[in-house]
């Protein structure tokens, strides 16, 4: 097979030319990097100082590279866009902390963006073990009531009756947190629904349920 050159003519190179063209281009993009780096500092300076369209300038130039960094952390495009917006308010509270000596713009801007992010993690999982712990408290002692009334008739088919007393979105959301096993927060996801609109709909189905097992 003939070799090509870089423009696919077949006519190689003349010698030192491709050596020449890589440390070139790597000076260019250098020198790029370091214009928007100048560039973005004397946004934040102005931001800092109240420039609001200093500030929405930084934000249309940095805010995909932001948004990049959250989303890695997260893996939720929805928290991941709420924790970008949370990271530009903050930036435009503390705009004055940034020290140019300390390193870019960029540099401490992904930094503050990585720093919400984790916190948004972690504020996800402690509200998550808060929601297991309240589940396991009052799903246990509601369902507990109608399961034991259940037991002492022995009779499957008065709870087909009674779950068929229910409203079409109480008994699906019911049946998947008690009969399905899931979380209220499964349940909200499965569903497409809001967690307090299904934590109404069930507590309501079990109050409904009680009601029709006569339980009191």
């Amino acid at each position: 097979m003939t070799g090509q050159g870089p423009t696919g003519s077949g006519v190689a190179p003349e010698h030192g030319l491709g050596e020449a063209a890589c440390p070139a281009d790597a000076g260019q993009a250098l020198a790029r990097r370091e214009a928007e780096s100048a560039e973005l500092a004397a946004l934040l300076t102005r931001a800092a100082d109240g420039d609001s369209g200093s500030f929405a300038e930084l934000y249309d130039r940095t805010c995909a590279r932001v948004y990049g960094m959250v989303l890695r952390v997260l893996r939720d495009p929805g928290f991941a866009e709420e924790t970008t917006q949370e990271v530009y308010l903050q930036l435009w509270r503390t705009a004055d902390d940034f020290d140019k000596t300390r390193g870019s713009a960029v540099s401490w801007l992904l930094t503050l963006a990585h720093r919400r992010a984790v916190d948004r993690v972690r504020s996800e999982q402690s509200h998550s073990n808060r929601e297991v712990v309240y589940e396991s408290r009052n799903r246990g002692s509601e369902f507990d009531e109608v399961a034991e009334e259940v037991s002492g008739r022995l009779d499957r088919q008065a709870v087909v009756d009674c779950l068929d007393t229910l409203t079409s979105v109480q008994r699906e959301s019911v049946s998947l947190a008690y009969y399905g096993g899931r979380t209220y927060r499964e349940v909200a996801v499965q569903l497409g629904v809001a967690l307090p609109t299904i934590k109404t709909r069930i507590r309501d189905g079990l109050a409904r349920l009680r009601g029709c097992l006569g339980v009191a």
